[in-house]
């Protein structure tokens, strides 16, 4: 059965002697990890629509403040514990607050303030599991088999990404939303149990003992202050380059989700219709993703690298909006949120993982985090009242989305630029002796 297993995943992805474990290991959590997120997902959307759209830019101004208070938080942990009980105890810190959160939603009258808080946990939970997830999977892959790999272990998310939404949108009018959060928890122990496996895997082991930095998954801590990740990317040119394409992916998303918010909520009066749509939404982008990510990213990413991978979002982002700002309509958002995040998650994603393969261990959890979550959640909170500024100053959907167009152009230039970037770090990287 197992050979049977090694020789189909041949057949779709570039995967050599020893790699089969690791892989199927990473695929796995990812699976698990995304399906927990996406079954909440639908139910973060409702409930921030539920919580008042006018009250969005204040839901995401929240969500940065607590990514303020949790980064060094996590910075301190990421010091003191070896990883593997970090990993796993960042996952069993989430299933608690998912039980909590269950039966806080119980109480009748605690349904709004629980819904505002239950939509700033959500982004919270997605960016911190996530983060840790591929800081961990690109700390034991190198450069060269993350451009190989990294695309079939997205895949595995994306099918992850697939059955949560498809969970959601079938059980979500029947079952009652809220009865979704224990789904949701069984997902994510699911994912705790894989990042064991990943641990033990041979050739997880051999693979990390041997990158760049001479370390292997044994090591037993990161080390370094708990801001350290702020000074990493304060020094480095490369990663702050990586903060700015963050802080534009982080506009156009806002962009783009309040005018879906504004136009679902116009379109939908009932919580349940309003859940089952976004539901719809995510199914349709990870049936599209799931298809590009099995068949042709691990492709792409060996040919032609990350820069044009990443900048391919930036030309989809710049066209999508171009025709939302013609037809601002339910069907011109679904179908630019579908093409725009399954070029993210089938290409974009694991090109912008690739970029980490390059940098030291302590850039890869520390910089990361602090990139992956207050940068992100920074940009998301500035790029709502932004938007809300435009509004209030009279600008109609379709001049919002105007607007984004040439921004999505000059993320395009800084992307290819970034990619060149990233060649020249792995070619320094094994001059020096390392992959």
């Amino acid at each position: 059965m197992r050979q049977w297993l090694l020789l189909r995943l041949e057949r779709v992805v570039n995967v050599r002697p020893g790699e089969a474990g690791a892989l199927l290991w990473a695929f796995a959590y990812f699976f698990c990890l995304l399906c927990a997120y996406y079954i909440l997902r639908p139910l973060r959307d409702e409930m921030g629509v539920a919580a008042g759209v006018a009250n969005l830019q204040w839901l995401f101004t929240a969500t940065f403040l607590v990514m303020l208070a949790a980064v060094p938080l996590f910075g301190m942990l990421v010091s003191r514990l070896p990883r593997r009980r970090f990993v796993p105890s960042v996952y069993w810190f989430f299933i608690v607050c998912i039980l909590a959160f269950f039966g806080l939603l119980q109480i009748d009258g605690w349904r709004v303030p629980v819904a505002r808080a239950f939509f700033v946990w959500v982004s919270v939970f997605n960016l911190f599991v996530v983060t840790v997830f591929w800081g961990f999977v690109s700390d034991l892959f190198s450069f060269e088999q993350g451009r190989r790999l990294f695309g079939f272990v997205a895949a595995g998310g994306t099918a992850g990404a697939l059955l949560g939404p498809s969970l959601t949108a079938t059980l979500a009018v029947p079952l009652g939303p809220v009865n979704l959060l224990l789904v949701s928890a069984l997902f994510l122990l699911g994912a705790t149990q894989c990042v064991q496996g990943l641990l033990r895997s041979a050739q997880a082991v051999d693979q990390a003992a041997s990158n760049a930095n001479g370390t292997g998954p044994s090591a037993d801590r990161i080390g370094g202050g708990f801001l350290a990740g702020l000074t990493e990317v304060a020094r480095s040119p490369y990663l702050l380059l990586i903060c700015a394409h963050v802080l534009l992916l982080a506009l156009t998303n806002t962009f783009l989700y309040f005018q879906q918010a504004s136009i679902v909520a116009g379109a939908f009066d009932s919580p349940a219709e309003r859940t089952r749509v976004f539901a719809l939404i995510d199914l349709s982008v990870g049936a599209v993703t799931l298809l590009v990510q099995l068949t042709i990213t691990g492709r792409l990413l060996t040919r032609f690298g990350a820069g044009p991978a990443l900048a391919l979002l930036a030309l989809v982002t710049m066209a999508g909006f171009g025709v939302l700002a013609m037809l601002p309509v339910l069907a011109a958002v679904i179908i630019f949120q579908a093409a725009k995040r399954a070029t993210e998650f089938a290409l974009a994603n694991p090109a912008r993982e690739t970029l980490f393969t390059v940098v030291s261990r302590e850039q890869k959890y520390k910089a990361k985090s602090f990139i992956d979550t207050a940068v992100f959640r920074g940009g998301d909170a500035a790029s709502s009242w932004v938007y809300t500024g435009l509004r209030s100053l009279g600008m109609e959907l379709a001049g919002i989305a105007w607007l984004a167009v040439p921004i999505a152009a000059l993320w395009a230039v800084l992307l290819l630029h970034l990619g060149k970037m990233q060649v020249k770090l792995a070619a320094g990287e094994k001059q020096t002796g390392g992959d």
